[in-house]
């Protein structure tokens, strides 16, 4: 599935000006710790998180990941949108909660690892 897709499906909010949103999800991870992020997420997955600082987009690049959910209304800080921005790293934002979120996109399809 497309990430313009998912973006649409679940009612995103796209914080960035990424033009990478045609990009194939091919599965999920979710976690807060980038050390597990960056062990256990595969190439093109979308990634569930709460954390909102600019690491999370080295993590994202690192593992040339689909784009990034912050969940429970976080707010992701002026730095990481720029890096994002840059990096053409997708970053949206949830008021829903990591478990509630992954439920919607295994519904639609995104399977986790």
């Amino acid at each position: 599935m497309k990430l313009q897709e998912i973006i649409k499906q679940c009612g995103f909010e796209l914080k960035t000006q990424n033009e990478n949103l045609n990009r194939d999800v091919t599965g999920g991870y979710s976690s807060d710790l980038l050390s597990d992020v960056m062990a256990n997420a595969k190439d093109g997955n979308i990634w569930t998180t709460l954390q909102t600082h600019s690491n999370i987009v080295a993590v994202a690049v690192l593992k040339n990941l689909a784009g990034i959910i912050l969940v429970n209304n976080r707010v992701p800080e002026e730095g990481t949108l720029a890096k994002a921005n840059e990096e053409n790293i997708p970053i949206m934002t949830t008021k829903l909660s990591t478990f509630e979120i992954v439920g919607k996109l295994y519904e639609l399809g995104i399977k986790g690892n």
